[in-house]
């Protein structure tokens, strides 16, 4: 692929140099047999071992040439993925790259299987993967690359392949972030700031919240709001522990990821790295929730000040595709006690240490209270999760047993409701 001006370096490319060398030494005879078996058997375990990392599944050659072409970002990928179909010079080198790539495509790794006395061309070009799942991807996303991939074999010209190519770019985006719904913030080897993927993400749904409408409704209509491109506010949810406000980030999540919503999850320790977090994502078309949970700091923490100059302060504006959703159980966040009323007095600025710590708040422009349910609330919780799981329970039966669960596992809280229903699933036969 030393033509490719686009698509090259590319950073899972080890099987494609391999493949292109078989490829090259069948056609021209320059290798060795047992030089070429065993090259083409390391490429082969590569793909299998590639198909259940990821799932893939039907031509594992051709996902894999499409698992390069959807993971990298260049110059034309990203490009579309804000407009779609783009013109001018860069649009020809993509065309002469995508020729390049049709035929890879079109070769066929069945050819080695006389060559080499086996059969492992003709498996890898019709797989059949027993998982259902993957360590790397969930099935939506598997599913998206495997039917690009029969679609982008099928193109009867560059110019077809071409469309398709930026058909998928548009929809969905390219590389990690494209793919993915959530990320967390790492370091590299080199000690740079990294965006990583979360794959294993939790399917909560708005519907499976019961009650808390007002709540969610608030919230809905400030991601909906941003997601469609108008003004929207940082978000804080506050209130009672277990009363739902993670569960409800993740189903927002869920429910918008269609629509270009991603969120990256940034722990306290982290704040300091907001800034590069930032600058990485600022240019792309999706929308950021930078989530962070559980938040509250002690009186000796300091980070506070690192989010308040990011969310609200410092000189660079903070991009129109960001926005910071934070959960915490206090409503102010940092944690105040008496001895503090004390110490004021001997503060001859006792206004500005109470204005100092009210600040971060206050840059939250919508705030969410989520109360604990009284018993009657916490009883419809548990009578609808019943009826959602078929638990053939009498009621009466079902709401005794519930107060008698909620008076030693943490009260009366939407996440007690659910961990008593998962117990009584967990005893069906």
């Amino acid at each position: 692929m030393q033509e490719c001006i686009l698509y090259r370096d590319l950073e899972h490319g080890q099987v494609l140099r391999d493949m292109l060398c078989l490829l090259e030494g069948h056609r021209t005879g320059s290798m060795g047999l047992e030089e070429q078996k065993g090259l083409f058997f390391d490429s082969v375990h590569r793909l299998v071992e590639m198909a259940g990392f990821y799932g893939f599944y039907g031509n594992l050659w051709h996902d894999y040439l499409t698992f390069l072409l959807v993971n990298k970002e260049n110059a034309f990928s990203m490009a579309c993925e804000i407009v779609g179909p783009v013109e001018g010079s860069i649009n020809e080198i993509a065309r002469s790259d995508f020729a390049a790539f049709k035929r890879l495509y079109e070769y066929d790794l069945r050819i080695f299987d006389d060559v080499f006395g086996c059969h492992y061309g003709r498996i890898v070009s019709d797989y059949q993967n027993v998982a259902e799942g993957s360590r790397r991807f969930n099935k939506r996303i598997r599913d998206r690359i495997c039917s690009l991939s029969e679609k982008l074999a099928g193109a009867d010209s560059v110019d077809a392949f071409m469309e398709d190519m930026v058909e998928f770019y548009r929809d969905f985006g390219v590389g990690r972030l494209g793919l993915h719904k959530a990320f967390r913030v790492d370091r590299d080897g080199d000690g740079q700031v990294t965006i990583q993927p979360i794959t294993n993400i939790a399917h909560v749904h708005l519907d499976d919240l019961v009650g808390y409408e007002i709540a969610k409704k608030k919230l809905i209509d400030n991601t909906e709001a941003f997601v469609e491109g108008r003004k929207a506010n940082n978000c804080l949810l506050f209130g009672d522990a277990g009363t739902g406000k993670s569960s409800s980030i993740k189903a927002i999540l869920n429910q918008y990821y269609e629509k270009g919503l991603r969120i990256i999850e940034v722990y306290k320790h982290q704040f300091q790295d907001l800034n590069e977090v930032i600058a990485q994502i600022k240019n792309r078309n999706y929308r950021f929730i930078i989530y962070m949970d559980d938040l509250s700091f002690e009186e000796f923490e300091i980070e506070y000040k690192y989010l308040k100059a990011i969310i609200e302060g410092g000189l660079e504006k903070k991009p129109q595709n960001v926005l910071i959703y934070a959960t915490s159980n206090r409503r102010h966040l940092i944690r105040e006690s008496f001895g503090d009323k004390e110490g004021r007095r001997e503060d001859l600025h006792a206004s500005d240490t109470v204005q100092e710590k009210l600040s971060l708040v206050y840059r939250f422009g919508v705030t969410i209270f989520f109360c604990a349910p009284d018993k009657k609330e916490f009883q419809n919780i548990v009578t609808v999760l019943a009826k959602r799981h078929h638990l053939d329970i009498p009621e009466e039966e079902l709401l005794l047993e519930a107060n008698k669960w909620e008076l030693s596992h943490g009260g009366l809280t939407g996440r007690t409701a659910q961990q008593f229903i998962d117990y009584l699933l967990g005893q069906k036969k």
